[in-house]
């Protein structure tokens, strides 16, 4: 049987449901029992919410029977997580908020169960992207960076990759609403490939999670997370427009949403176009454009016993490659891709579906998703051709809690084909199949109030297998490879919720992941060097252990975390003071025992009787070093960030006003990888401001950002325009608007 008749067969299943019967109401009140108006009730299980109307009512009808978490939520106000269990009746609950600056927990989704952040033995990170106002960079992937122990590799600003404790690329695990992400990301020069458009929230999973998400999560999980439906009843869009001076570049994106009592959709257009960006100190990066578009979808249904949803993405990406030939043929400044860059055509479908079965909860989830990647040398000139894809399935039994102890079952399948098409005359990795599976088990018990304790185990296997590639005689032979790999992981942590304010977490937990096809395989040249993979290669096998604290009251909350991870057999590209035919240096893939240990600092202030004002800063730092001693490539210097905030409600012709500055400093990078040079230090500070004015019945927020105020030449350690000696980008300022508006 083939995917597709095993994605159609999948999704004709999961599409079996009826019609809904209960229904939750209530009133939102603050601390005075005033009504708050167009407060946020919302259910993730059931894709379901409204907004509270002008007497702080709301209602929510056509749910399943199950026990889920509700959100209640509103800007200044702490959040309230609430366990509801509908069993076929309406449930009234009357929540009451407390105005706060700290926003102390969300419910997150990436941890296996829909819980509070608090709830977990591993840390998650939840950026709010819709809620970054003052985010006005070229490059979204930099919003990242902004939590404490994620840093970004990049190549100018269309081609980046985060990095999570010193880990990135296939030591990372990209998730595209819960899905896994395939799109030749083993590489620092292919892009991140998933835009900011509809993204809603980012989690962040610091450390090992394997035991949930398998191979490649040695290193953490970032699952980017789309926009919740419209509240029941309405229609909303919503048009953005972003222009930088730094780049010329134009964003433009547009969106729609809508949903009745067991119907929702959406639908999004996105485009980005960027010229050459413009260094510290004025000169242009030759090449370093790029152009983007994006298609994004969903619809999805709630029954009786079920909800389904189903999503299709769709992104194009061109992006210039800065390397040595062209920086000699590029001598002016420009936009369009026409010669020496990468495109990227991807397109992937997805299905979830959630069955509920009285107390127990089954869910189905299903994706199929494909990437073209093409190089152009001269214009219109095929390099190289390759094509992705990736059938991707997994279910989860959620049992009912037994003696306090509730677990889930689970199952997922992963079947990957690689393909050179079109007879390119370069095969930059050979053809290939790769089949994933695997299972596991994940508890969790509450032990009185203030403890909870989860653990898990896991077995996957992986075979994979490729064809030959060149004339054996040849140095460029490839040889047909089939290799088969198995591995155990698992994790054990709790929280101990000392008080309400205070909070202690630890976590140990073993990883692993398996050689890739380009670790394997590779024997050819790659951007500006030639690329030697090795068949004996072995999994990466890893434990790390994970300790917190977090502590807030209504006006401060810290957060410190350090982490030890062990890594045998680390897998990494290394020099091997040889070089090609054609001069380049050559590199082959290599592995040694390693170790990575480190920390973050967050501290966020409030000051009372400063009505609007927020410190908040954030301090990191890792160290990777091989067994003997020698230190690790692309580790990220230490970093410190600080953001200094003001906001009013009212402020002249605006609304929601606000001003805020980012002092960051990055320290010099000295700990080297034998083939790396030191990176020198350097400030910057980043200044935004903005508001929203009312036109008609409509919001329309304003902002305008510059990034790099002093126009500061520097170096980032992380930045791979570093070998061809290209700086960072200088200064940028920042015009955003965004028009929200109902149908």
């Amino acid at each position: 049987m083939n995917h597709k008749h095993l994605l159609t067969i999948i999704l004709l299943f999961i599409s079996a449901i009826s019609n809904a019967q209960n229904s939750i109401f209530g009133t939102v009140v603050d601390e005075n029992v005033k009504p708050l108006v167009g407060a946020s009730v919302y259910i993730p299980d059931y894709n379901k919410g409204t907004v509270t109307d002008k007497n702080g009512k709301y209602k929510i009808s056509g749910i399943p029977n199950g026990k889920v978490n509700a959100s209640y939520s509103f800007i200044g106000y702490t959040n309230v997580i609430e366990i509801i269990d509908f069993e076929g009746n309406s449930i009234e609950k009357n929540i009451k908020l407390v105005q706060s600056p700290i926003q102390t927990e969300a419910i997150v989704v990436s941890s296996g169960y829909r819980s509070s952040q608090h709830q977990n033995a591993v840390k998650i990170d939840v950026l709010k992207l819709m809620e970054q106002q003052e985010i006005v960079t070229p490059n979204f992937a930099k919003a990242l960076t902004s939590i404490p122990g994620v840093d970004m590799i990049s190549k100018g600003n269309g081609v980046t990759k985060p990095v999570i404790r010193g880990l990135s690329m296939n030591d990372i695990l990209i998730l595209n609403n819960g899905v896994r992400f395939e799109n030749y990301q083993y590489s620092n020069h292919h892009p991140l490939g998933i835009d900011e458009f509809g993204v809603e929230t980012v989690e962040v999973i610091k450390g090992p999670a394997s035991l949930l998400y398998g191979a490649d999560a040695i290193g953490g999980v970032i699952n980017f997370i789309k926009e919740q439906p419209a509240p029941v009843g309405r229609i909303l869009g919503d048009y953005n427009f972003q222009y930088h001076t730094n780049s010329y570049g134009v964003v433009n994106d547009v969106g729609f949403k809508g949903t009745t009592d067991k119907f929702f959709g959406g639908l999004r257009f996105g485009q980005k176009s960027h010229a050459d960006y413009l260094q510290g100190g004025g000169d242009f990066v030759p090449n370093s454009r790029f152009n983007e578009y994006s298609l994004k979808t969903n619809f999805g249904f709630v029954g009786h016993n079920s909800t389904v949803k189903f999503n299709y993405d769709y992104n194009s990406q061109n992006l210039g490659l800065v390397e040595e030939e062209a920086v000699e043929s590029i001598l002016k400044r420009g936009r369009q891709n026409d010669i020496f860059y990468q495109r990227l055509n991807s397109h992937l479908f997805a299905s979830e579906a959630k069955i509920f079965l009285g107390k127990s909860r089954v869910e189905l989830n299903a994706s199929y998703q494909n990437t073209e990647l093409t190089h152009f040398g001269g214009k219109d000139e095929y390099e190289l051709q390759m094509y992705l894809g990736t059938l991707i399935y997994d279910a989860k039994f959620f049992v009912p809690a037994i003696s306090n102890t509730d677990f889930i079952l689970g199952f997922q399948g992963l079947n990957q084909k690689n393909q050179n098409i079109n007879g390119r005359e370069t095969i930059l990795l050979p053809n290939a199949n790769s089949n994933s599976y695997s299972g596991f088990l994940f508890a969790q018990r509450a032990f009185i109030e203030k403890i909870k304790v989860q653990a898990g185990v896991r077995f996957d296997y992986k075979s994979i297998s490729s064809e030959s590639v060149g004339i054996e005689s040849n140095f460029d032979y490839r040889p047909m490879l089939s290799k088969d790999y198995s591995s155990f992981s698992g994790s054990i942590g709790g929280t101990y919720r000392l008080t309400p304010d205070l909070l202690f977490r630890i976590n140990g937990a073993t990883a692993f992941r398996n050689p890739n096809l380009a670790e394997l395989t590779s024997n050819g040249p790659h951007e500006e060097r030639y690329e030697l993979g090795n068949a004996s290669l072995v999994p990466e096998k890893s434990f790390e252990l994970d300790f917190s604290l977090h502590y807030h009251t209504n006006n401060i909350l810290f957060d410190i975390a350090a982490f030890r991870n062990w890594i045998n057999d680390y897998i990494f590209i290394a020099p091997t003071g040889s070089t090609s035919a054609e001069g380049l240096g050559i590199y082959q893939y290599t592995q040694k025992n390693s170790v990575l240990y480190g920390g973050e600092v967050g501290v966020q202030v409030h000051p009372r009787g400063v009505d609007g004002f927020h410190i908040s800063s954030s301090y990191s730092f890792v160290v990777g070093k091989q067994c003997n001693g020698d230190y690790l490539p692309f580790i990220p210097a230490q970093r410190i960030n600080l953001d200094l905030f003001f906001e009013r409600s009212h402020a002249l012709f605006f609304d929601d006003a606000f001003i805020s500055v980012q002092p960051n400093y990055t320290f010099s990078q000295n700990h080297i990888a034998f083939e790396e040079s030191k990176t020198d230090g350097y400030g910057l500070i980043d200044i935004s401001l903005g508001g929203s004015i009312r036109v008609k019945t409509i919001n329309v927020q304003l902002v305008i950002g510059v990034n790099n105020l002093f126009d500061k030449k520097y170096i980032d350690h992380l930045s791979t325009l570093k070998e061809v000696e290209f700086y960072n980008p200088g200064r940028n300022i920042s015009f955003t608007m965004k028009v929200p508006f109902e149908v």
